[in-house]
């Protein structure tokens, strides 16, 4: 056995912590880029505009569209002739629902 007592700290002497970061980023993917971000907000705009509302916008955006080879909103995202690309397929599809009304 030995004789030697736990030693007993006082808040004062216990170790400093770092201090906490508030606003740390929690999100665990990259931010997009001000270019991408502004092609996902006019795209989202647009096929919110013209493929009547915010159901048909996020339903065409999101799944995979066979003539663009891919989901339509990260082709917008990704470049600019994606974008371009997108816009004119929801052009094409919105030309398409006002032939059928």
């Amino acid at each position: 056995m030995s004789d030697e007592q736990p030693v007993e700290t006082t808040p004062s002497e216990a170790p400093a912590r770092a201090p906490r970061k508030p606003f740390r980023n929690k999100f665990s993917t990259p931010r997009l880029s001000p270019d991408s971000a502004e092609r996902q907000g006019r795209i989202t705009m647009l096929a919110w505009r013209m493929l009547g509302g915010r159901e048909a916008a996020i339903e065409f955006l999101n799944n995979h569209d066979d003539a663009l080879g891919g989901r339509p909103l990260d082709l917008a995202v990704a470049s600019a002739a994606g974008c371009e690309a997108v816009e004119q397929a929801i052009a094409a599809r919105a030309a398409t629902d006002a032939s059928r009304s």
